[in-house]
């Protein structure tokens, strides 16, 4: 058996009651573990197992062993609405660059409260108006938020602008893709580190929300991260099998980073499998979301149910594997805004200010209404009432915040930071890696 191709797929065992995994496409060390074990298997996953699977997926995207230095540092902070903060802050992430991140939490904290990371879909950072709703919402709640803008965009783009989705547009190898997916990886990962360290939250109550791109991001980052105590992917996590949607997507942030997965085998159940040795995963999507493929691939209810079975194989019971959700006749939305995915936290985070009743009796906000009323943008793309713009978000009143309150730095301190935090900065300092 070849321990070198990146190109033979395993197949998985279909009976439901074992699932084959293969030895291909890993680096040497990783394939040789796996033929000293079991090549099939079932009955529940060890966790030498686990931490093999872990160690290889942070290999193939060059995701360190030791995290970058966290360096905090707190840049500003001003008042959102009565009840609710705002603080300026960046982090470390790879190669010496920085995030810069707006974090959300109340004005008086009396006891540890839980955190949340959002990481944004295509186009979004910190500035785009599910980011800071939600940083507002569950900061209502009595959590901490942490939003920040992704490689590329925001603040870590060259012209300072929003929606460019940027880091498409590079060419190069597919290590350059592997290696961008880690940064994302890393950058995620580095946002738990930094709310671990506040002395407010609680370390065991950390979740994380993802939408779209960032659905990807966070599915590949909780299989590795179990730090996060709980996960929902909103508009995606549809991870499907070879030739399907996502190793068709955008090939340097998605595509070929999913490619390189192919040593794992049946892919989305190995990724699963650690999510439930990790923590509780919710998966939510509209049923005529075409923009991550649900309608055009097929991925209705027995595609998640199908993919529960093997996960559960794998896992040894189908305790703990994801849960998954679809609200019908919409299309692609942010959905952790919304009333099922705040119960859903509430029930694994226990928000301080809410209990369950109070959040099934809140009112609702249509946003596409709430953005013509304050003047907010939203993305062309995504404006129509199918998708982001007919968003039934939880709460009334949530403020708009301008690019200005949501930037880190001055235009003259950005200026000054750039070479740390632009998306031409990482690529100067990572190219040289790839000639070696």
């Amino acid at each position: 058996m070849s321990l070198a191709s990146d190109s033979i797929w395993a197949t998985a065992d279909r009976d439901k009651s074992r699932v084959c995994r293969p030895t291909t496409g890993l680096p040497l060390i990783f394939a040789l573990g796996l033929l000293l074990g079991q090549e099939c298997f079932g009955g529940g996953v060890d966790p030498g197992q686990v931490a093999l699977w872990r160690k290889a997926i942070r290999q193939t995207f060059h995701v360190p062993e030791s995290l970058p230095p966290l360096e905090p540092r707190l840049h500003g902070q001003f008042r959102v609405e009565p009840g609710v903060r705002a603080e300026k802050v960046t982090y470390g992430t790879q190669l010496g660059l920085r995030v810069p991140a707006i974090v959300y939490l109340p004005e008086q904290v009396r006891e540890k409260i839980p955190a949340l990371v959002v990481v944004n879909g295509h186009g979004g950072d910190k500035y785009a108006w599910y980011a800071f709703y939600c940083g507002i919402l569950y900061a209502r709640a009595g959590a901490m938020v942490l939003t920040y803008d992704p490689i590329g965009e925001g603040e870590r783009n060259a012209e300072r602008r929003s929606g460019t989705r940027a880091h498409d547009r590079i060419e190069g190898p597919p290590e350059l893709a592997r290696r961008l997916a880690g940064l994302m990886i890393t950058d995620v990962m580095q946002a738990v580190s930094y709310l671990a360290s506040r002395r407010e939250v609680d370390p065991r109550r950390i979740a994380a929300v993802g939408y779209s791109m960032g659905s990807f991001v966070l599915a590949l980052t909780c299989a590795v991260d179990p730090r996060i105590h709980a996960c929902v992917l909103a508009g995606g996590g549809n991870l499907d099998d070879p030739g399907g949607y996502w190793d068709r997507s955008k090939p340097m942030c998605q595509g070929i980073p999913y490619q390189s997965l192919a040593f794992l085998g049946d892919r989305p159940a190995v990724v699963y499998a650690l999510h439930a040795v990790r923590g509780p995963t919710l998966i939510i999507n509209g049923t005529e979301d075409d923009t991550v493929g649900i309608r055009k691939y097929g991925h209705d209810e027995n595609f998640f149910e199908d993919l529960r079975q093997r996960v559960g194989a794998l896992h040894g019971s189908l305790e703990g594997v994801f849960e998954f959700r679809f609200e019908p006749q919409a299309g692609h939305r942010p959905w952790f805004v919304t009333r099922p995915v705040a119960l859903w936290l509430e029930k694994h985070l226990d928000f301080p200010n809410w209990e369950r009743a109070q959040i099934e009796a809140m009112q609702e906000t249509h946003i596409g209404t709430w953005a013509r009323r304050w003047g907010v943008s939203l993305d062309p793309l995504y404006a129509s009432e199918h998708r982001e713009g007919g968003t039934r978000a939880l709460g009334i009143g949530i403020p708009s915040l301008d690019r200005e309150q949501l930037s880190v730095f001055t235009p003259p301190q950005w200026r000054r930071e750039r070479h740390r935090l632009v998306l031409e900065a990482w690529l100067d300092k990572v190219r040289p890696a790839l000639a070696r």
